[in-house]
């Protein structure tokens, strides 16, 4: 098989349809018919099937893909190899991490990294695991820092830190005047991500396991690193880390709402795949997530 026609393939796969793959790969129509008719003899299968007005991925197809993806990583990973032989702390680094991890672990990282190894090179992407996960799965990263999800195989996964997300708002919210419980909060209105995002369902299931509404939302967005300056200056109940709240770090004017049962827990990870070659300045990298995890420490209750 053709590494080419591997990588075009990869691509359509993608995408599920020609017209949209022939643009990005800059090649013509025929030419990418002739190259899946090629990995399709090879295969002895057909590879894809029409569906309404794309195509999809057969049985067979579906085992390609997730052949033509070891090979092409196996490939860059070889090239990555020989170029780190004698190169020592250098290169290139693709990072992914989440807002949070990314304000508070990566500024004091990132300094060493350069201190260490002047002449490195790293990319960061900032997002949330539902974009950063599927990147790291097409080796589009080299590694991803993010809240702990469901394992998965081929990934290996280091603990960096626990964190506690927590209802907040501004110090001078009326919510402070009293003690309140989960009830009282649905008389307020809040900012919050979009649902099907870990930290929004769980709060969304923490108030349906008690019979009560789901939060009144004002103010939807995916830009966590906006939340706590919006909600400090809107008097909007939010649900962030408390990384925000305390320590040298934390943002002037917010205050947590103490709330019995309100308090998510979830895990900070970093996050690679399993057989990949881990270059030395990335093997660096990782051990200075977990040196400074280990200063910052856990937001305890």
């Amino acid at each position: 098989m053709d590494l080419r026609d591997l990588r075009y393939f990869e691509t359509i796969a993608e995408l599920q349809h020609l017209g949209r793959a022939s643009e990005r790969l800059h090649r013509s129509q025929p030419a990418l018919t002739s190259s899946i008719r090629r990995l399709e003899a090879d295969c002895g299968a057909a590879l894809f099937e029409k569906s309404g007005r794309g195509i999809r991925l057969t049985e067979a197809g579906h085992v390609l893909l997730k052949w033509a993806q070891r090979m092409r990583f196996d490939v860059e990973d070889a090239r990555r190899e020989l170029s780190a032989i004698g190169a020592g702390l250098s290169g290139h680094v693709r990072l992914g991490i989440v807002p949070t991890a990314a304000q508070f672990l990566l500024p004091p990282v990132a300094r060493q990294l350069l201190k260490e190894a002047p002449g490195v090179t790293l990319h960061t992407s900032v997002g949330l695991i539902v974009t950063l996960k599927p990147q790291l799965r097409m080796g589009e990263l080299d590694m991803m820092v993010a809240s702990e999800s469901t394992e998965e195989e081929g990934f290996v996964s280091k603990v960096l830190l626990e964190d506690r997300i927590v209802v907040a708002t501004s110090e001078r919210h009326e919510v402070f005047k009293k003690s309140v419980s989960l009830k009282d909060l649905t008389a307020h209105r809040w900012a919050l991500q979009p649902p099907g995002l870990p930290t929004r369902d769980w709060l969304d299931h923490t108030f349906d396991r008690q019979g009560l509404p789901r939060p009144h939302v004002q103010v939807e967005t995916t830009s966590l690193l906006m939340l706590p300056a919006l909600i400090e200056q809107t008097g909007l109940l939010s649900f962030i880390s408390r990384h925000h709240l305390q320590g040298p770090s934390r943002i002037k004017g917010l205050k947590e709402v103490p709330v019995r049962g309100a308090t998510m827990k979830r895990r900070i990870v970093v996050t690679y795949r399993e057989n990949s070659f881990q270059s030395p300045i990335s093997r660096r990298l990782v051990e200075l997530f977990v040196l400074s995890a280990a200063k910052a420490g856990s937001v305890e209750d």
